[in-house]
């Protein structure tokens, strides 16, 4: 079973990433896979500040909320990540998490829930060639969920409904991608060296 982690990818008060966040683990669920939520509260990393980088470190991190944010990395074969824009890019929190961890993001893909005056299009756009420099594999078809202000019902829960198409053509290219890339990283392959 494909393990994938859904990041929940800011930690501001008051925010409203956990309906989309809470949302796409079921329907991922839904989908067979072993899915787990993690909230960038319960992991609070302390602004990049390692003496070498992620890349380059050769023992395991002594602080450990770092440490136990790596190791659930490592446990992925496949991530989605829940995006706020603030300011038209990423929030720092979910920057920050990224920069904290090298090889265990390597050849996995990666996937986006994005929500905002724009559905979070650009900082989904930002985090695109970031990802791809930690060596993942971001997905084509991303969920983006305009204004979701005004899909709340009475209770102030969001209606989704108008999003389930698209997070099933998300989730088939996620469940595509990680199993290829499992099954590569099973073998061995290695990845191909910068020229």
């Amino acid at each position: 079973m494909l393990k994938i982690k859904v990041v929940l990818g800011t930690t501001r008060q008051g925010r409203f990433g956990e309906q989309p966040a809470k949302w796409i683990v079921e329907k991922a669920k839904a989908k067979g896979l072993d899915v787990e939520l993690l909230d960038l509260r319960d992991y609070p990393l302390p602004f990049f500040d390692e003496p070498v980088s992620p890349s380059m470190k050769k023992e395991p991190y002594a602080n450990p909320v770092v440490a136990q944010w790596t190791a659930k990395i490592a446990e992925a074969d496949g991530f989605i990540f829940t995006v706020a824009e603030y300011n038209h890019g990423p929030a720092a929190a979910l920057k920050n998490a990224i920069d904290y961890v090298a090889d265990e993001w390597h050849k996995k893909p990666v996937a986006f829930v994005g929500y905002g005056t724009v559905g979070a299009a650009r900082a989904v756009d930002q985090l695109r060639p970031i990802v791809t420099e930690q060596q993942m594999a971001p997905m084509r078809t991303a969920v983006h969920m305009v204004a979701p202000w005004a899909l709340l019902d009475e209770k102030g829960v969001l209606k989704t409904e108008s999003f389930d198409a698209s997070a099933e053509q998300m989730l088939d290219q996620l469940i595509w991608w990680a199993e290829a890339l499992k099954a590569a990283r099973e073998k061995d392959v290695p990845a191909i060296a910068a020229a």
